[in-house]
Parts: C-alpha cells; structure tokens; sequence
C-alpha cells in the first residue's frame, strides 16, 4: 500500500488545474477555469475547476471530486493508480508498506492488464535496442523511416522478434501467469500450444490518454502480400480501438496550446508530424473515424485540420468524418497533399519549415474543399451536379448552430452555383425529416419507459436513510461552520427555552455532544465517514479537522458530498426576507444549528417509533412483551411532541 506520507505529498504537489488541462480544453473564468464535460455530450461548458480549493464540479452529470478523484472517473483508473499517475507526473518517489498476499491478490484486474501490457511493451523495446535480430531489422527500419533517437523513446517503438513464442518464454520466466497476456492477444493459442501475435513485427504501443499502453499495433516488413501489413490487439476490457487515437497522449498539451488538431490516418504519419515540431497530430491508426474519437477531441479543441494524402478512397472515408465533427458543433478544416505524396513522406522530405508552411498556406474550409471535390466527380453532369447539392445540403444539415448553417449556406449557393434559397430549402426539409425520424423513434418506445436523467446520486434510492437530508443539513453546518463559537440557548427539562449560555461553544463541539447524548449516529455511509473525525476530534479535545482532509478521502464518494455541502449555494436561510430580522447572523446560525439538531432528532424518534409499531404487530408477541413495547412507543411520541414543540410546530 502507498504510505500516507507519499499520498500527502502527491495531493501537496498536484494541481488539478494542470491535470485536467491535459485531458480537457478549459479557459479561465475568474479565479477557475471552464470547459465542455469530459462525462457528458455537452453543447455547453458547465464543468469547473477551482485552483483555490483543488476540486472539479462537474453540473452537467453532477461528478466532483479531487484530482485523484477526476482521473478514476474519467480513465476508470483505481485509487492507487491515479496516486501512482500522478507520482509519476510530478516525479514523486512512491514509498510503499509491505503487502500481504490477500491485498497481492485484491489488485484491480485492469491494473493487471495494463502491467501486462507494460511488462510487453518494455520487452518488445529492449529487442529493439539490445537483440541483434531487433537491431538488425526493426532499428535499422525505424532509421531508413528517418525517425530519431528522441521520436523512438517518445513513442516506445519496439520490435517482436521472428521466434513463434519468445513474448510467452520471456513472461513465464519472469514469472507470469499466460492468461491475462492470452486475454489481451499478445499471445494466442491453437491445437499446437501457445505462440506470439506479433511475430516477426515493428512494434507501436498505443497509449491512452493518461499515457498507459492500451494495446498494439504491429507492421510487417517482409513482402509477403498473404501477410497482412498491420495487425492491431483485439478488443478488451482496456482496448478499445473506437474511443483511442494514436498519439493523442503524446498531442494532448500541444492540442490545447495550439487549439487545432491534425488528423492524419497512420502511425508514422503521427511520428514524422510530431519530429517535424507539429506535436499536435493525431491517428485514426487506419480504422474509420467514431463518434467517440470526434468527442475525445472536443476535450481538448473545437479545430480540427483533416489531412488528405490524395487517395479517392481515404477521401471519400474521410468526408463521413467532416460530418462527424460538423454534428458536434467542431470547425473542421482539409487540406489535400500533392499526388503521390502522404503525410509521412511530404514531412521526410520537405522538412518542417516548408510543412509548416503548407500546413498554414494550403489548408482550406471543409466545405470548399468538399464542394470543389463533387463537382470535380460530376464533370459537367447536371445530374450528378444535383446529387452534388443534395449531398452539401445534407451536410449543412448537421451543423447544429444557426447562425454557422446560415452563413455557410449563402456560401455554398455561390459555389454551386444554385439558388440560396433553393439550398435553404433543402437543408431545411433534410433537417424537417431527420426530426420527424427522431419523434418517430420516441413514439415508438414503450410508454412506461422514463427518459434516464443524466445526474444521478451517489448512492441507489434504496439505501438512501429517512434522515439523509437532516444528516446533510448537520453536516453543512459541520463544514462550513464547525469552528464557529456561538451562545446557544438552553433549553429546560420541560423542553421550554431559556437564555443563551454563558460560555461559548463551537458549532461542531455542540452538534456532536448533543448526538452523544441521545446515542445517535449517522445512516448513510458517506456522511457517517464526514461525521466521524468531528465526533472524535469533539469528544478526545483535539482540533477539528481541516476541509483538505475530506477532499483527499480515499472514497470518491465522500469527496463529493464535501464538495457540494461546501459549494457556496449552502448559505444560512435569509430570515430578512422571510420578515424576521435577528439581531446579527450569529442569532441566525445559533437558531439553524439547535433547530437542525432538533430535525434529526424528530426524525430518527419516528423512525424508531415506526420500528417499535412493527415489532408490536409480528406474530408470537406475548403480553407482557406487547405492553412493554407500547409504553416505549408513548415515551418516545411523547419526546418526539416535545422537540415539536421547541421547533413550534403544532402538536
């Protein structure tokens, strides 16, 4: 386990502000910063994140937490691997106490994929470095490619050596059961016994956006044309080649410094762009564009520039992702290269200055790329020149601003040639019956099945106490005002009140004394976690805890309920505009804290009431028993008639 020190060090060092900048495209609002939901599918930002308090709010989807807490929302990343993230970030020394088996065996089961993956990626890096078939073939590859010293570390290129087992002998030796490595693919299985996916292959880690190896993807170099040139992992739980760019944790930083992206389809593409000082490229790695790559993108840039490498087939592909990206609400730019030449080679052979260059002088709007390029296919036909509209007009009728679809249909209507409002018409009919599919779609779901709200509370209906929102109310007072030293008004052995007290005490010392008192606890777990050091700190005379202790609890959970009962929407009630006006807000925070006490109290007296009700009525309850049980019910209504009384409500 990673020792308390260590953990105190990594939240000291940490700033959520840096973290988050890494995963998601936030502008300065004051004294925080906002941006778009990494959670949720938003249109507009409504996530924060306060430098000051070193925690994230999250309105869209209800999240927040501490920096820990943000990274095993967004990457699922466990408590330990985000600390351990983390220390790697800030380069921090993880000290760690020794482990018992028990907690050997409780490791997340994704952190053990991932240190497979890791323990494969350092083996296929040291061939290519150390192994003279490694050397031989893959480096000496790697070099004809052009790519230096620095772009082979950045991207932990690799090499798999041509033996059919050597991955699967080297991970025995070291120790490792195959399963999780025949889980990931990297190694496979047949009626002959066990051998290495990628034998025989230069090798390109694919990273996550926290910077762990996800999968692999892996090139031949022999000629072989029954041989495919790529093989990638195959799907896992940490693999999932739909939501992962290639070089996207290598770009992120410079994506958001630049706030552009350029869209490349290939592997060395990414690695020649970035050596060439265009860090903010990213892959597709071949595979068609997804939804989920467009909004990891959105994360961190509303621009993106798609490169073209003159292929008819890659552009008509690529023209599906403009459409993608216009859905989104993105501004996407193209840019074509001369016949013949890709990303890789034109960045080989021309240098950065001149792509550089061609990067800012030939790029041009996606929708005079797309219209010359229809009208180029339609050769003068009138017919394929009106597919050609239709086709722009279906386009337009996925950008989701108004005032963007208007302009650039005026635009359009020049280029084409057509009549604005013929254009207009178009995209409006087209967006007319994607709604009415939309309102169709709707009619025919059952009509008992509610529409899923998007926040949901940290704990399931059904394990959520009677007293929750009178536990919440004490512990807002606890956090807000626990150090707070007040007169209360006692209250006689009749329940009628009398005068404040002589002597001052704080909020949290009398909130705690008079829930010892009656031996009351808290239900809810999370609360009952907040509650407990003030309970302590009260009844062992030690100071009370600071905020910063909550905000760096291990449960995510507990975070979060800290976060909102400090959030500054908790204010004590404005008596003034209620008609009553007290002499200072001391008299206000007295009255919200003894009335609270007295709500729970109410509370759990009808909860152990309604209890007692139950016991009364079960089957086999003698006499004597029964009579016992009813006199505790009067008791208890008759203390519960009192606290009514002081909180002067009619009994």
């Amino acid at each position: 386990m990673i020792t308390s020190a260590t953990i105190d060090k990594i939240f000291e060092t940490a700033r959520i502000e840096e973290v988050v900048a890494d995963f998601v495209q936030m502008k300065r609002v004051g004294g925080n910063y906002r941006g778009l939901s990494p959670f949720t599918n938003e249109k507009t930002p409504s996530f924060y994140v306060s430098p000051a308090k070193q925690i994230y709010k999250c309105f869209s989807s209800g999240n927040g937490g501490n920096v820990v807490g943000f990274l095993m929302e967004l990457e699922k990343m466990s408590y330990p691997e985000a600390l351990r993230y983390l220390a790697d970030r800030y380069g921090i020394e993880v000290e760690e106490t020794v482990q018992t088996d028990e907690q050997k065996e409780q490791r997340s089961r994704r952190e053990t994929l991932y240190l497979v993956n890791e323990f494969a990626a350092k083996f296929f890096v040291g061939l290519l470095h150390k192994h003279e078939e490694g050397v031989g073939v893959g480096l000496s590859y790697f070099k004809e490619r052009g790519f230096t010293d620095e772009s082979i570390k950045t991207f932990e290129l690799g090499y798999s050596l041509k033996s059919s087992d050597a991955l699967a002998r080297e991970a025995q030796s070291a120790g490792y059961q195959l399963d999780a490595f025949l889980e990931l693919g990297l190694v496979m299985e047949n009626e002959r016994g066990q051998y290495d996916r990628f034998r025989e292959r230069v090798m390109f880690p694919i990273h996550n956006l926290s910077g762990r190896v996800a999968g692999f993807g892996g090139r031949t170099l022999r000629s072989d044309k029954k041989i495919a040139k790529y093989i990638n992992s195959p799907e896992s739980e940490i693999y999932n080649k739909s939501k992962l760019l290639y070089g996207l944790y290598q770009a992120r930083k410079s994506i958001v410094k630049e706030d552009r992206v350029y869209l490349v389809e290939g592997y060395t593409d990414v690695i020649s762009f970035h050596q060439a000082g265009v860090t903010n490229t990213v892959a597709t790695s071949g595979t068609s564009l997804t939804v989920e790559q467009v909004q990891q993108i959105k994360r961190l840039t509303n621009n993106v520039t798609i490169l073209f490498d003159g292929d008819a087939a890659g552009i008509k592909a690529s023209m599906r992702g403009i459409d993608m990206f216009l859905q989104e609400g993105l501004h996407v730019h193209t840019l074509l290269f001369p016949d013949g030449e890709d990303p890789d080679g034109f960045a080989r052979t021309r240098g950065s200055e001149v792509l550089k260059a061609f990067l800012r002088d030939e790029v041009s709007d996606f929708l005079l790329f797309k219209t010359k390029y229809l009208l180029a296919e339609a050769d003068g036909s009138p017919l394929k020149k009106a597919e050609a509209i239709r086709e722009i007009a279906r386009t337009l009728s996925l950008m989701p601003n108004e005032v963007d679809r208007d302009v650039y249909i005026r635009e359009s209507s020049k280029l084409l040639e057509t009549e604005e409002n013929l254009l207009k018409g178009e995209v409006e009919r087209i967006r007319a019956k994607e709604l009415k599919s939309r309102d169709k779609q709707r009619e025919r779901k059952p009509r008992e099945q509610k529409i899923e709200v998007v926040h949901t509370p940290a704990i399931s209906e059904k394990d959520i106490p009677v007293t929750y929102s009178q536990e919440e109310k004490l512990l807002e007072l606890l956090l807000n005002h626990g150090h707070k030293m007040l007169n209360f008004i006692l209250i006689d052995e009749h329940g009628a009140l009398t005068e404040p007290s002589d002597v001052p005490e704080s909020v949290a010392s009398y909130i705690v004394q008079e829930l010892e008192a009656d031996g009351l606890t808290f239900q809810h777990k999370a609360f009952a976690d907040i509650f407990q050091p003030f309970h302590e700190a009260v009844l062992e005379e030690q100071p009370l805890p600071e905020l910063k202790t909550f905000l760096r609890h291990e449960d995510p959970d507990v975070v979060k309920q800290v976060i909102d009962l400090t959030d500054e929407r908790y204010k004590l009630s404005d008596w003034e505009k209620k008609g009553i006006y007290p002499k200072s807000r001391d008299v206000v925070l007295e009255r919200e804290v003894r009335e609270s006490v007295l709500r729970f109290k109410e509370k759990m007296l009808q909860t152990i009431i309604e209890q007692q009700k139950n016991r009364w009525e079960e089957e086999g309850v003698g006499e004597e028993e029964s009579a016992e049980i009813f006199k505790e019910i009067a008791q208890l209504s008759d203390l519960k008639r009192m606290i009514q009384r002081m909180l002067g409500q009619e009994v």
